[in-house]
């Protein structure tokens, strides 16, 4: 159970816009490189991308790139290469659903980037995600609004970029399609949701 995504949807009692994304994409093959360009005019300073794995950029519970995204994935490393490139999982690298950091080591190995090791599951890891660009040698994030998190659900990823005051990319149908209610990911072909159309916010 993540009990993260439970507590942190009562928040949306009050702030529905919380899992409201900037921009959407169908899958990680039509995610704009730099992240920048991802965002319109607006054209914002994006110099750190997290990633979700599940249904993003892999086939749930596998730990390597899904082929087809192989030459998308590699244009994404080359333009943030480490420390400024960081996968965020819920399956991959949580004390509770991977607490020997055994996927998260395998899925750092076969893609060549650091997988966060938190305790609290997203949308409530924001912290951590911030402290680690902070703390990272070499890294050039000097806020949160600097940030872009792609992902497929709107109550974890989505949300945790709102709750960061960082850019959100929903991947709206992903490499399998979203089946998940919870995760609140809409069936292929669902497009209408409304993104914001603002600049992230200070949320503290």
């Amino acid at each position: 159970m993540n009990v993260s995504a439970t507590l942190n949807f009562l928040r949306l009692i009050g702030r529905p816009s919380l899992c409201l994304p900037h921009t959407t994409i169908s899958n990680f093959n039509d995610l704009p490189v730099p992240l920048s360009d991802a965002f319109g005019p607006l054209k914002p300073d994006i110099r750190a991308v997290v990633l979700d794995k599940d249904n993003c950029f892999a086939v749930p519970k596998e730990n390597v790139v899904y082929k087809p995204y192989a030459e998308k994935f590699h244009a994404l490393l080359t333009a943030y290469p480490t420390p400024h490139l960081l996968i965020v999982s819920n399956s991959a690298g949580t004390t509770t659903s991977d607490p020997a950091s055994t996927h998260a080591r395998l899925l750092s190995a076969n893609t060549g980037v650091p997988v966060l090791h938190h305790s609290t599951k997203k949308p409530g890891c924001g912290p951590q995600i911030l402290a680690h660009f902070r703390d990272a040698p070499g890294s050039r994030v000097t806020a949160a609004s600097q940030i872009a998190v792609v992902g497929d659900r709107l109550f974890t990823d989505v949300m945790t970029a709102n709750l960061m005051g960082s850019w959100a990319v929903w991947v709206r149908d992903g490499v399998v399609g979203s089946r998940n209610p919870v995760g609140l990911g809409f069936p292929p072909g669902e497009s209408t949701l409304i993104c914001r159309p603002t600049e992230p916010v200070d949320t503290k």
